[in-house]
């Protein structure tokens, strides 16, 4: 281990991250939204799990076409969710327990009902004219061929002012022109303004997305009138460097602040320099390498089996290729993903065990670990059955492309049940009682199915509780600087239901055994392990009844299990 790096304590380095997604976390007023004042009436449950930051999702004022991610006011709370007032009690009871709380920066785009976007697209003489992009037609038709994230082009054509604007997600959120000075200034003061009522750092939505290449090039060299993904036109562009150096010396480096960036399409080298002590840029990131692993090539919704050995292949390139140089941040979900149970563990029989087994992997690894409300409880998708249940505009956008194109509905809605966003956004599940104990009122999306038997009450109330098992968990990495900061190694890679590693600290060493599968596993001598050791060190944490029955070298379906070679 490096003493360098073991001496560069950060508290947003020891941190577990919380992410409430405000719309389904709790209503307080019975109108079937989430709002919050019913974040701060669950505070003290926030508080009891032992975490240290609160993420929120978008609360700014927003016509809600993505839901919140195109923001009309930046200096506004959404109406539905309360008042600016109910904001401030909810900071301030947050910091009371000691809690910290970062909200999520959307500056790559904003709602096309955005002042700044009302004068821009009003006359080509606004003086807000260049804070978007916008483009003549070429020959008659759109300036490339891009398709947009949320299906269709990334081109809206503005017949007021005769040119076309980009969006890289709907049309209702165009894309800044942060090659525009005043853009940045403007973006910079809101950062300020919101860090000098109290805040603790921001999460930045698709922030490698604000430098696009000059020209604005096609994807395809021939004409061929189909749309295409353009991420490498527009994502880790020319400048986008420099646009986060500026952030950083003008806003970011001024404060006592965590910053997470959440970047698509990033390698580990490339996540160095976005992440370095050196680079002066953002604190760390969020990478989606392994978030692709069960997707079909550029289409998640033609999804395949987990692939382990991949999947480990994946984890321990980041671990390795981070440490000592930038900082990780370990998700396994959040509120554009599915149910980590449902995806990588077992959602039936072995649904408890594989939770706390996603679990132990997320707090076991170097870098943040970030918990997703209802995760802590093993939430499993949805069970959605019919596309009127879904209120996700990607969801929506695709089917009616399906629709539109003549493909097979049946298996569009097989795709949406596991991959679709909407899995992620359901009510949080609070107890059996009407509606989940969330809204008196009905909600604006339906409950998932599991609602009476999975839930925070139903949860507590079992002696294997997940809670109790996740409490435990974060006790432990708190008190084993190893798991924070040790060095990684991986242990039989190429074992397809086994994930096994160490984390190396000083003089201490950590063990952790994983297994992914629903079968039982019997351990074996492979490069650096052998079987015979967990018998020789101390058993710290398991999510079966320790020690349990059988031998130490038999590991259960979705066991996990911790060692260490020191008392503890």
């Amino acid at each position: 281990m490096n003493a360098q790096v073991c001496m560069d304590r950060k508290w947003w380095k020891e941190a577990v991250v919380y992410q409430v997604y405000p719309r389904s976390f709790f209503d307080s007023n019975g109108d079937g939204i989430g709002d919050l004042k019913g974040i701060t009436e669950k505070l003290d449950y926030i508080k009891s799990l032992g975490v240290d930051v609160v993420w929120l999702n978008p609360v700014y004022a927003s016509p809600n076409d993505d839901n919140g991610y195109d923001i009309s006011n930046y200096f506004e709370i959404m109406q539905e969710f309360g008042t600016m007032s109910d904001w401030e009690d909810l900071l301030a009871e947050m910091h009371r327990r000691g809690l910290r709380m970062i909200m999520d920066l959307v500056v790559n785009h904003t709602s096309d009902e955005h002042q700044w976007f009302v004068s821009s697209r009003a006359s080509r003489e606004s003086k807000y004219r260049d804070y978007y992009i916008w483009r003549d037609a070429e020959g008659g038709k759109r300036p490339n061929d891009w398709g947009s994230h949320f299906s269709g082009p990334a081109w809206t054509w503005d017949s007021q002012t005769e040119q076309y604007y980009l969006h890289l997600f709907t049309g209702k959120q165009p894309d800044l022109n942060w090659e525009n000075e005043k853009v940045r200034e403007d973006v910079f003061t809101m950062m300020r303004w919101w860090l000098d009522k109290g805040i603790d750092g921001f999460r930045m939505d698709t922030i490698n997305m604000i430098s696009k290449v000059p020209g604005f090039p096609s994807v395809s060299s021939v004409d061929d009138g189909k749309l295409h993904y353009a991420g490498r036109y527009f994502t880790n562009g020319p400048h986008i460097h420099d646009y986060l150096r500026e952030m950083n010396e003008k806003v970011l480096s001024r404060y006592d602040i965590m910053s997470v960036g959440e970047c698509p399409l990033v390698a580990p080298e490339l996540a160095v320099e976005y992440t370095s002590p050196e680079a002066k840029q953002l604190n760390m990131l969020f990478q989606f390498e392994h978030m692709g692993v069960d997707h079909g090539i550029d289409n998640k919704w033609e999804g395949l089996e987990l692939d382990l050995v991949k999947f480990k292949s994946i984890i321990s390139k980041w671990q390795t290729g981070l440490h000592g140089r930038g900082w990780n941040s370990n998700y396994l979900m959040n509120h554009d993903q599915p149910r980590s149970v449902s995806r990588f563990g077992d959602d039936k029989e072995f649904r408890v065990e594989s939770a706390k087994m996603l679990l132990t992997f997320l707090l076991t690894l170097e870098g943040t670990p970030y918990i997703y409300q209802g995760e802590e409880i093993g939430m499993i998708n949805s069970g959605f059955t019919d596309i009127s249940e879904y209120r996700d505009v990607e969801i929506i956008n695709h089917n009616q492309e399906i629709k539109e194109s003549g493909g097979d509905l049946e298996k569009a809605l097989a795709a949406y049940a596991r991959m679709g966003r909407d899995n992620s956004r359901t009510p949080m599940q609070w107890t059996a009682g009407k509606n989940a104990g969330f809204s008196t009122g009905r909600p604006w999306i339906n409950l998932a199915r599991s609602w009476k038997e999975i839930n925070v009450e139903a949860d507590l109330a079992t002696p294997d509780s997940i809670i109790k098992y996740f409490k435990e968990l974060v006790g432990v990495r708190k008190r084993n600087l190893c798991l924070v900061y040790g060095e990684y190694v991986h242990l039989l890679p190429d074992d397809s239901r086994l994930f096994i590693y160490r984390r190396l600290f000083e003089d201490e060493s950590i063990l952790v055994i994983l297994n992914f599968s629903g079968e039982e596993v019997e351990l074996y001598p492979g490069k650096g392990f052998d079987p015979d050791e967990p018998g020789r060190m101390k058993l710290g944490i398991c999510n079966y009844p320790a020690p349990g029955t059988g031998s130490v070298k038999m590991i259960r379906p979705f066991e996990a299990r911790i060692y260490w070679n020191q008392d503890k």
